[in-house]
Order: C-alpha cells, then structure tokens, then sequence
C-alpha cells in the first residue's frame, strides 16, 4: 500500500484480502474516489483519521475488518460521521437519514492511531493467521476479487480477465510470496492509468515481448 504516497492522481484503489493495517499512505490520494479494503487487519477505526481529507471519496468497503467491532450500528455511524461526503458503504447507499443519525450515534475522530509494530502485507501475527481462517470459501474471495480487479481494467479500458485465468494470483494464497505478487499486480495495475499513450505503447510492447519469451520457454520444455 505504500504505493500509494506516490500516486496522488489515483481515482479508484482495490487492496482488499492483503493483510494492510495501516492507512497512512492513502493520506494524499486527494482524486480518490472508490476504495475497497475488505477483509484486511485494520484493527482502529481512528485510521479513518487518514481519510477525512479525500474530498472525492464516494465508494468505502471497509467491511471484514477487525475495527468494524461487534457493534454494526456504531461501526456504521462512525465512519458516516467522519466520511460524510461516501454515497456508498460496504456496498449499501447511505442515507441523509443516516447522515443525520451519526452526529449524534458516531464517534468523532480526531487522531490518527497508535503505531504498530505489524507490517504491512504481510503481517505474522497469530491474529491475522486467524482472520484468514474464515468460513467463506475459495470461490466467493476469487468471484469478488475478480469483480474488483476487472473494475480497474474497465476504467483502464482493458478487457476484463476471465475467471478461470484469475485463480493463479488468488488473494486467497496463504504464503507472503504470492500476497507480495499480488500486491505488484495492482500496483502495475493503477501505475499504468498515470501513463499517456506513448507510455502505455512501451509498456505494451515491453509486455509483448515477455509474453513471447515466456511462450517460446513453454514450447521448448514441452
């Protein structure tokens, strides 16, 4: 996620299942419209602290997460109290009535959390070994991570990746290795909708020539 303190243009991020607990470096996406942070380590709702200053910000999933707590309504009002411009949270409208409700039922912020020790992507507590150890199957993260990867390629004007080629960078895979691929995918990912034509031809033809590497490897081990 650090990536992103150099992207400031970034419109739409989609970091979900990444074990991310720390949303200091989204503090200066000041385009940021969408962001989708499901089922990662945010332990402290006071990490919305970072993203009281994102005037574009419409779109929060921030469901999932250990700071969303046993209580569903004050999770709620917090984040409206303190997000009031979103128009959609965890994937439900928000309300004027709402709105209204949370000055008085959500907490306000006022400081950025306490620092922790964990480390982004690729936490090694005993909590985050848990938190992935849920009941929702392999095929509802891949069908909502797919939705998500595919909503990037459409604003990127790519085609969207078919399903049965997604499995192999799943955000399910348990090991750093594969969560640290996955993080470099959507980081070329949103790089890439900061290049102009010229830039998006050399990366074009950079990957062009991988690929045929990569098929010419194939045929001879074959």
């Amino acid at each position: 996620i650090s990536i992103c303190r150099d992207l400031p243009n970034i419109e739409v991020i989609t970091f979900s299942v990444n074990g991310i607990s720390d949303l200091e470096p989204l503090n200066q996406c000041r385009n940021l419209s969408e962001l989708y942070l499901r089922k990662n380590n945010i332990a402290s709702l006071n990490e919305l602290f970072y993203l009281k200053n994102l005037p574009r910000l419409r779109v929060l999933w921030l469901s999932e997460n250990p700071c969303c707590g046993l209580d569903p309504h004050r999770y709620r009002m917090t984040v409206l109290r303190n997000l009031p411009s979103l128009q959609k949270l965890d994937n439900q409208a928000v309300t004027e009535e709402e709105l209204s409700q949370a000055l008085v039922d959500g907490e306000e912020i006022t400081a950025p959390p306490a620092r922790r020790s964990v480390e982004n992507g690729c936490p090694e507590s005993t909590e985050s070994s848990a938190a992935e150890s849920t009941t929702e199957t392999e095929s509802e993260l891949l069908n909502f991570s797919l939705e998500e990867t595919n909503k990037i390629r459409e604003e990127l004007g790519m085609k969207p990746v078919p399903r049965d080629k997604f499995s192999s960078f799943s955000p399910r895979d348990a090991d750093c290795n594969r969560k640290k691929r996955n993080n470099v995918l959507n980081a070329i990912l949103l790089l890439m909708k900061e290049l102009d034509a010229e830039g998006l031809e050399i990366v074009q033809q950079t990957v062009g020539r991988r690929l045929q590497a990569f098929r010419k490897k194939e045929l001879q081990e074959e």
